[in-house]
């Protein structure tokens, strides 16, 4: 299969935005040079990636039928490539807003269950000492306490930062 029968994902066209920016690219020409091999979507994302590795626009060199101006920044993509190809991107086959309820119902559901397993260690601690079980007690104590701590350092990291 040849690379312009293929659709590209979203890092690859990132690398190709990139080594485009090096000497400067119009945002118009990125899209005319990758439209055979991605939909305006995908390239419109694909900016939105590159970014992360050092694209940036140049207002002063705008154009009214080209658009934006861009460049890349040498230092901090040379910097970041390595992390290039192992870096989520932004949007891929997904939709952004589903994969970070699915996140964020995965840490609420951890923090919860952090929380149950420090509330049950603590009421066998409990029943141990009910029951003159003192290795039991002492164990059900001591879980409790490094789930409770567990739970409190889940929860804290789970707030939104404002």
């Amino acid at each position: 299969m040849s690379q312009i029968s293929r659709r590209l994902s979203v890092t690859e066209l990132s690398e190709r935005i990139l080594e485009m920016a090096k000497t400067g690219v119009y945002r118009e020409s990125v899209f005319e040079a990758l439209r055979p091999v991605a939909t305006k979507q995908q390239i419109r994302a694909a900016i939105a990636h590159a970014k992360q590795f050092g694209l940036h626009s140049v207002a002063h060199l705008r154009d009214e039928e080209l658009g934006t101006y861009y460049q890349l920044d040498l230092v901090k993509y040379q910097s970041l490539l390595p992390t290039l190809h192992k870096a989520l991107p932004l949007v891929e086959e997904g939709n952004l807003a589903q994969r970070y309820l699915d996140a964020t119902n995965r840490m609420q559901t951890m923090v919860l269950l952090s929380k149950a397993i420090a509330l049950t260690l603590g009421i066998i601690g409990i029943v141990g000492v009910f029951t003159n079980h003192s290795q039991v007690s002492f164990g059900g104590f001591s879980g409790a306490l490094s789930a409770g701590v567990l739970w409190m350092l889940q929860r804290s990291l789970a707030r939104p930062s404002h």
